[in-house]
């Protein structure tokens, strides 16, 4: 749920190529080129290769120029006679131009040929260049420029063939762009995310796509925080370097209402382009799936799992897909990934103050910049209460979007009383999914705990028999509470409120009739009307006048 634009990028130069070929012809065109070419384009990626026969002229041409600045980076195959060639040095020089003005990136290909002797420049090189000095010798500028892009190119990282086959060396430069490239592609239709780059730039490294595993990467966090949405973009930019993908959405709600053989069905056609599975039971899913695409380099996004048997039947072992295949899974429960063994976890966060600003004034004003006028007051009102939440940030702003001032003063007084239903629904998700016990916790905590020590609140859930040892870090797996540094306990303020709200719930107009007692107007209801019943478990005085807070819990009267 991280949304739209971000103001670095929002310029940026899309190429028209994705690599440009610098080559010498007579070593390579026909063979090792041609091969690289052609598996570069059967990658979807788009290559640039001049395919003139024949060397013309003194200089390279202009079109060839305009290809190198127009890509965004070069593949330089270094071979035998590459350095023999001023047409391929003057290309060389261009390139190494662009990269040190414009960010052109660089990938020497060092092919039967020893970079020692490209940087020394000796043997066959110095040959090359004695030639090139005898013909130039009036433009001796021109011959040390050649010499120094040269040795600023073999000094890079880059491929070595070192008398492997070829088609096995394509293959692993060819991935190796591939992972390269995706970190680079805007995929939003109407925007950018805001504060989606350092996000996707942390998970690009987990995924490392140029690797030949197969790995199962879980992306985690509480409700609302951007899971799916980061899932999607990482999904779309990745998508055209696999044999075949799948985005299985919303598994948690589909499996319940079509069932576990619904979405391995949907899974195979995906990722097979094929319809028509009849698969009759999870057992002939299992079997169908593995067998199907074991051999095949597959992207499979699992979005909002929810228990073991999700997993179990749509991703299986390591063995049901090829070798490269990634399988992202978006969950609120990251114990649930640690008990599947995923190679990763990675955990978002909520956006800091200035991307939550952004998005809200995105989503009221369309337009992420910072207003200075009657609403921007009213706009860090609602910003400070969302606490970077991107789900509360886009309701309430699509809320507020075209209301007047008046009509913001009151929704936000309104919000100080009575939550959003459709952030509190989509929060309740999480606590629904608890068992009893860890109900209580959770309602105990939300009512009198936060804020404090993680011990002091074991000593006394301990005493009511609830296991809080256990159920505290289920909570926490469950990206319903955290615990700092300090040992001290915390939530997001939405979670807290969205408790509160099921505790007020249970009694809108008596708080004796409710199971936990902590504002201070309702407790002196209670204890001066005489109103209290058999439903308050819990009460908390604050009385700071006195610096004593006074706990009684599981009351009886």
């Amino acid at each position: 749920m991280l949304s739209l634009p971000s103001s670095s990028s929002s310029s940026i130069f899309r190429h028209k190529y994705d690599v440009f070929l610098s080559f010498r012809g007579e070593d390579t065109r026909k063979n090792f080129t041609d091969h690289l070419y052609t598996a570069l384009n059967r990658s979807g990626i788009i290559t640039f290769r001049d395919d003139r026969k024949v060397e013309v002229g003194e200089g390279i041409a202009p079109e060839l120029f305009k290809a190198i600045q127009e890509s965004w980076c070069s593949l330089i195959i270094l071979s035998e006679t590459y350095v023999s060639s001023g047409w391929c040095l003057d290309e060389l020089a261009e390139i190494v131009k662009q990269r040190n003005e414009r960010g052109h990136k660089i990938f020497p290909i060092f092919y039967d040929v020893d970079p020692s002797d490209l940087r020394k420049q000796t043997g066959r090189v110095e040959e090359a260049f004695v030639k090139h000095g005898d013909k130039y010798k009036d433009h001796k500028d021109k011959t040390q420029r050649w010499r120094t892009t040269l040795s600023e190119v073999a000094n890079l990282k880059g491929w070595h063939l070192n008398n492997r086959h070829e088609s096995e060396f394509i293959g692993d430069i060819v991935k190796k762009i591939s992972a390269k490239l995706c970190q680079t592609y805007s995929i939003v239709p109407d925007g950018r995310l805001i504060g989606i780059d350092s996000r996707l730039e942390e998970l690009h490294s987990k995924i490392d796509i140029g690797e030949d595993d197969v790995r199962i990467i879980g992306i985690c966090g509480m409700g609302g925080i951007g899971k799916t949405t980061l899932a999607r973009v990482v999904y779309t930019q990745m998508s055209p370097h696999f044999e075949g993908k799948c985005f299985l959405a919303d598994v948690r709600e589909v499996s319940k209402k079509y069932g576990l053989v619904s979405l391995q069905k949907q899974l195979l056609s995906q990722v097979l382009l094929e319809e028509g599975f009849n698969l009759f039971n999870v057992h002939e899913g299992n079997a169908t799936i593995r067998h199907r695409l074991s051999q095949k380099k597959v992207l499979v996004v699992i979005d909002d799992a929810d228990n073991m048997q999700h997993l179990k039947c749509l991703v299986g072992s390591r063995d049901w897909f090829g070798l490269g295949s990634r399988i992202i899974i978006t969950t609120r429960d990251e114990h649930l990934l640690q008990s599947y063994r995923v190679d990763v976890v990675y955990k978002n966060s909520t956006l800091d103050e200035n991307e939550a600003l952004r998005l809200f004034n995105l989503k009221a004003f369309n337009s992420d910049k910072v207003l200075e006028n009657d609403f921007s007051e009213l706009s860090k009102c609602v910003v400070e209460y969302a606490n970077g939440l991107p789900l509360a940030l886009e309701i309430l702003g699509s809320f507020l979007c075209g209301r007047d001032a008046t009509q913001w003063r009151s929704a936000i007084a309104r919000l100080k009383k009575e939550s959003n239903k459709e952030i509190h629904d989509r929060l309740l998700i999480s606590f629904d999914g608890l068992e009893e016990t860890e109900k209580n916790i959770f309602l105990d905590i939300v009512c009198f705990f936060i804020g404090e020590d993680k011990d002091f609140v074991l000593q006394i859930l301990d005493g009511c028999e609830f296991f809080p040892d256990i159920g505290i870090d289920v909570l926490i797996k469950k990206s319903l509470l955290s615990i700092n540094e300090n040992n001290i306990l915390g939530m997001h303020d939405l979670l807290q409120e969205m408790g509160r709200k099921i505790v007020k719930q249970k009694s809108i107009d008596e708080p004796g009739k409710r199971c936990r007692l902590w504002e201070e107007k309702d407790v002196y209801h209670v204890l001066t009307k005489n109103t209290a019943t058999e439903a308050v478990e819990g009460m908390v005085i604050d009385i700071k006048r006195y610096k004593y807070e006074l706990f009684v819990i599981e009351l009886v009267f």
